[in-house]
């Protein structure tokens, strides 16, 4: 059996490492997410990337990507050479990983031409508002309201839990234009600048020290009503083709299998009894474990992608990605807190610092994603009931 990828395969694995060997020194650090806007910097390494078909290959060069034909082997080989050199693999975030696809899918070409290439160059960042104090889980119980007034959605409400809405420049919301219909079927999805008046942005604070969540105030907004995607009341379904990315994004197994790297590393420089980690078996145990389901992961994301590319609707398998993958982060984290010891769990600028404090940071980040984006028991929930086909948990009677 003959599992080598070919001579076309191998011939652009060798011009990736030859692009990465010269241009590595221009990339950003891997793995340390984004804090604030991306700075010339950021935007010069991706728009390298694009340049050279590593990041938003198949987006159409008419909205600014690269335009080649989806390709999974090529797909395989940017994640492994990019993990492998420990080099940035360009700009994510919600923009370039939720709205973009969606918009290819959903938006109208005025707002692909509008929109798209200024996300993926980083020029515009987005923020997500969907949650609600009292719209979380049950997404579909969202209270922010629009009517239309003089051509535009005049816009009134709260949303919280708003990742980065505190330099984004865009937003895309979901609120309810049809109150008169059923709940699922009266939301409309709409693109928000976030310099619009009317717009208070409040930080929340989380366990890591930093504000990476916010809470946000929306009194008279106004929004063009060409803002919207799709039609009034089927925000739903445009809303639905943002989580199936999301889903994707929070458990993107390229990212862990940079993090089992860094592990491998850590477990070869620290030691025990004079020993390195990786001579021990409980550590070595517990790598492996975790280095197969990273593998597991990734495979079942190429087999997400092959189906997407045939036109074949996931079902069971499009569920998982996102309960396995943040569940595996958070499994990846405590392995590396515990091979770097009590002195792991320093972060925030002491002077006995290990690995930047990053892991600790992760480990607690870790944590509220398997929170946000929908809980992990919400995620068991939707993958018995709509993957498995078993009964939904009986609803108590209404109150005469």
């Amino acid at each position: 059996m003959d599992l080598s990828y070919g001579p076309e395969y191998e011939d652009f694995r060798s011009d990736l490492r030859v692009f990465l060997e010269k241009h590595k020194h221009k990339s950003p650090l891997a793995g340390m997410g984004m804090r604030g806007h991306p700075g010339p910097f950021e935007r010069d390494w991706q728009a390298l990337l694009i340049e050279n078909g590593y990041t938003c290959r198949t987006i159409p060069k008419k909205y600014g990507g690269y335009g080649a034909e989806p390709d999974i082997l090529k797909t395989v080989i940017i994640q492994e050479e990019f993990t492998s050199a420990n080099v940035n693999s360009g700009l994510s975030g919600q923009g370039i990983g939720m709205l973009v696809p969606t918009l290819l899918e959903r938006g109208n070409d005025d707002q692909r031409e509008k929109y798209i290439r200024r996300t993926i160059t980083g020029e515009l960042y987005w923020c997500q508002g969907y949650s609600e104090p009292g719209a979380g889980s049950d997404l579909a119980s969202l209270r922010t309201s629009a009517k239309v007034e003089d051509g535009h959605f005049i816009i009134n409400g709260q949303k919280i839990w708003t990742s980065s809405a505190h330099f984004s420049d865009m937003c895309f919301i979901l609120v309810r234009t049809e109150p008169d219909k059923p709940k699922h079927e009266g939301i409309s999805y709409l693109l928000m600048d976030m310099k619009t008046p009317g717009i208070e942005v409040r930080p929340l604070v989380t366990m890591t020290g930093a504000a990476e969540f916010n809470e946000m105030f929306l009194t008279d907004v106004k929004v063009p009503v060409d803002s919207i995607v799709g039609e009034r009341g089927e925000g739903w379904h445009v809303a639905n083709t943002t989580l199936k990315h999301e889903r994707g994004m929070l458990g993107d197994p390229a990212l862990l299998l940079g993090r089992v790297e860094s592990i491998i590393k850590i477990l070869q420089h620290e030691k025990l009894n004079g020993r390195p980690l990786m001579e021990h078996a409980s550590y070595l145990d517990r790598l492996v474990a975790a280095q197969a389901k990273t593998e597991a992961l990734k495979f079942h994301a190429l087999r997400l992608l092959s189906q997407t590319l045939n036109n074949e609707e996931p079902g069971l398998n499009r569920f998982i990605i996102k309960f396995y993958g943040t569940e595996l982060a958070r499994e990846l984290s405590d392995i590396a807190l515990e091979a770097l010891g009590e002195l792991g769990t320093l972060y925030d600028g002491s002077p006995h610092l290990r690995a930047h404090g990053s892991w600790q940071v992760r480990n607690m980040f870790d944590l509220g994603l398997i929170i946000g984006g929908g809980t992990s028991q919400i995620q068991k929930n939707i993958i018995s009931e709509r993957g498995l086909g078993m009964p939904r948990e009986p609803k108590l009677a209404k109150a005469n």
